[in-house]
């Protein structure tokens, strides 16, 4: 990780996302001496929402039919 002093990382900031993007670890030293880690963020994964899927399934007029394949079974 490189480490850069906050002024010049001011001037190099959209040099700087470009390799954080790509996976290099970047480090901007504040002017009080802490070191921040510049880095990608992924977005956080999506929970399913209640009612999500709505209209996504169909049911058919003949879903409670007995199925034609299964009548040697029946009594």
């Amino acid at each position: 990780m490189h480490v850069l002093e906050l002024k010049e990382a001011q001037s190099r900031l959209s040099e700087l996302l470009r390799e954080a993007a790509v996976g290099k670890e970047v480090g901007i030293r504040h002017t009080d001496g802490v070191v921040f880690r510049l880095v990608l963020m992924e977005d956080p994964p999506r929970r399913p929402r209640y009612g999500s899927a709505r209209d996504a399934i169909e049911i058919s007029d003949d879903f409670e039919e007995p199925l034609d394949d299964f009548e040697t079974y029946e009594s």
